[in-house]
């Protein structure tokens, strides 16, 4: 094993999903009004277009994905504000981080792992602009470069639990499932990787688990766990 893949919201960043959505959704929705977006159906539009993303199976990007699903809903072609919603996740969701605990930097722990000559990978389900994703990875006191490859909706056709996100992850990095782990918080979303034969470790501090599956056939553990066993991992 020499790869290992990153979730983001809820494993690297130490967070609840709903505290962010709500937090997330009501900044986006007070720079959006000015331009027409009523709040109740901006909202209900940005699931409908999350959705379409998660079940993309198209062979289009999710990016595009998205602004087709949301510009549908609208009635007209929205993607004429898509510098609106990049211009709001680099200034003003950074305040989102408000809801996150002052103990959250990762570089150490990313340190590590890349003087051990492991390839890191954030494997965050691409529903967000990479815009997005940079803003978020500032939260842990880390950057796009701390990475060799990020999913972001504009480079991603599918979304998790799809095996197919995976398969397109490990291609465009050229490993081997056998080359890899999967670590994320989420059983369905995160643990799905097993489908395509990733090893995985739950991270259980944020535990997303829908389906109330049995946690114990993975391996899991909670985030001080996770460092223990990444500090042991022999150098590659």
């Amino acid at each position: 094993m020499n790869t290992i893949l990153f979730d983001l919201d809820g494993t690297l960043i130490p967070m609840y999903q709903d505290e962010f959505i709500k937090s997330y959704f009501k900044r986006l929705c007070k720079r959006a009004a000015p331009y027409g977006f009523e709040t109740e159906k901006l909202v209900t539009s940005l699931w409908q277009g999350t959705m379409a993303m998660i079940k993309n199976d198209s062979g289009k990007t999710n990016h595009d994905i998205f602004w087709e699903e949301f510009s549908s809903i609208w009635g007209k072609d929205m993607a004429k504000h898509e510098p609106v919603f990049d211009d709001f996740y680099l200034h003003e969701f950074d305040d989102v981080q408000e809801i996150l605990p002052k103990e959250r930097d990762r570089r150490e722990l990313i340190e590590m792992l890349k003087a051990k000559g492991y390839t890191l990978v954030l494997a965050t389900n691409p529903v967000f602009p990479a815009v997005a994703v940079k803003t978020r990875l500032a939260w842990l006191g880390l950057e796009p470069a701390d990475f060799s490859y990020i999913s972001t909706y504009e480079n991603s056709h599918f979304c998790k639990p799809n095996p197919k996100y995976f398969e397109e992850i490990l291609g465009i990095i050229s490993k081997a499932p056998k080359d890899c782990i999967m670590i994320g918080n989420n059983t369905s979303d995160d643990m799905s990787a097993l489908k395509f034969g990733i090893e995985c470790y739950l991270v259980t501090d944020y535990l997303e688990n829908e389906a109330k599956a049995d946690i114990s056939v993975f391996r899991n553990g909670n985030y001080s766990d996770l460092q223990a066993f990444l500090t042991l991992l022999p150098p590659v």
